[in-house]
C-alpha cells in the first residue's frame, strides 16, 4: 500500500505507554472468539475475562528496535485512519450528511473502554459506547504470524472493518441490533450478528475502492492481502483451529468464504447500497 508521506489522522489516543504490564496477553484465538461474540452483540456492560493460556509469558519491555518498528506501524495505522476519514467524509457529504470521525486508541497489553476492560487477546475491536476503535499493535504481528495473513493491506482491511462498525453505529444499525438482542434467542441473534459483520466487511471493501480512486493507494497484491486476512478470520476456520469442530449455529462473523465474498463485493462495486446483508436471501 502506498502510504509514506500521506496525512496521518489526529484522531488517535496513544495509550501504549500507560496501558501495559498488568495483564498477560493470553487467550489467543479462543480469547478472540469469546470477546468478539461479546463485542459485536453491543459491547455493553463489563467485558468478559479473557482465558489465559498455560505458559503464556508476561509482556516484556520493548527493545529500541522493537519500539522503532512499533512507532512505524503506528504511523501506518494513522494514515489508514486518515484515509477512512477522507473516504467516508466524502461519501457522507454526497448524501447531505456529516461524518463523525471515530477515535482510534492504540494500547499495549490491556485497555479500558466504555465496553469494559479488555486485553490484547481480544484483537482489534470497536466500542459503540464511546465511538472508539481499539488496537494493540501486537495484533499486526499476530495477523502475520498466527493467522498467516501478512502485508500492510491486511492490517488496513482490519482497521477499515472496525470503521465499518462505526458507520453502522452512526446509521442506527448497531442500535437496532441491541434492541434485537432482547427479542430473539441466541441462535437467531447469531444469524443477525453474522449479517452485521459481513456488512462491515463490505464497507471495508467500499473504503478500499474509493480510497484507491481518490489517492491511488493500491499496489499489486494488496487486495489479495486483504482477502487472505478475511479468509483467515472466518468463524469456521477459527472454530476449527480453537476446538477442532465447526458449529454453524455459533457463527457470529461469517465463514471465510462469506467474508471474502462481501469484501470483494464492496471493493468491486464501491456502492454502499449494494451491501444490504440483512435482506440478502443467501444469508437466511
Amino acid at each position: 500500500m502506498k502510504w509514506l508521506g500521506d496525512r496521518e489522522s489526529s484522531n488517535v489516543e496513544d495509550r501504549r505507554g500507560i496501558s501495559g504490564g498488568h495483564v498477560a496477553a493470553g487467550g489467543g484465538i479462543v480469547g478472540l472468539i469469546i470477546y468478539l461474540i461479546y463485542s459485536f452483540m453491543g459491547g455493553s456492560g463489563p467485558a468478559p475475562q479473557m482465558p489465559q493460556m498455560p505458559g503464556q509469558a508476561q509482556s516484556t519491555e520493548q527493545t529500541p528496535e522493537q519500539k522503532a518498528a512499533d512507532d512505524e506501524q503506528a504511523k501506518f495505522v494513522k494514515v489508514v485512519l486518515a484515509d477512512t476519514e477522507d473516504v467516508w467524509g466524502k461519501l457522507f457529504a454526497e448524501q447531505g450528511k456529516t461524518y463523525e470521525d471515530p477515535t482510534l486508541v492504540l494500547f499495549r497489553d490491556q485497555v479500558e473502554s466504555a465496553c469494559g476492560l479488555a486485553n490484547s487477546a481480544v484483537g482489534p475491536f470497536y466500542c459503540p459506547g464511546d465511538h472508539k476503535l481499539y488496537l494493540d499493535l501486537a495484533f499486526c504481528q499476530e495477523l502475520r504470524d498466527r493467522f498467516k495473513a501478512p502485508g500492510d493491506f491486511a492490517v488496513a482491511y482490519v482497521i477499515a472493518h472496525e470503521v465499518g462498525h462505526h458507520i453502522q453505529n452512526l446509521n442506527g444499525t448497531s442500535a437496532k441490533m441491541e434492541r434485537l438482542r432482547s427479542q430473539v434467542g441466541k441462535t437467531e441473534y447469531n444469524k443477525y450478528s453474522v449479517k452485521l459483520e459481513l456488512q462491515a466487511d463490505f464497507l471495508a471493501g467500499v473504503w478500499a475502492y474509493h480510497a484507491n480512486k481518490m489517492k491511488n493507494i493500491l499496489e499489486p497484491g494488496d487486495i489479495e492481502e486483504a482477502l487472505k486476512a478475511a479468509n483467515a478470520i472466518g468463524d469456521d476456520r477459527l472454530q476449527k483451529q480453537a476446538t477442532g469442530t465447526v458449529v454453524p449455529d455459533a457463527f457470529t462473523h461469517g465463514t471465510s468464504a462469506q467474508r471474502v465474498y462481501w469484501f470483494k463485493k464492496g471493493f468491486e462495486t464501491g456502492d454502499v447500497k449494494q451491501g444490504d446483508t440483512f435482506n440478502d436471501p443467501s444469508l437466511n
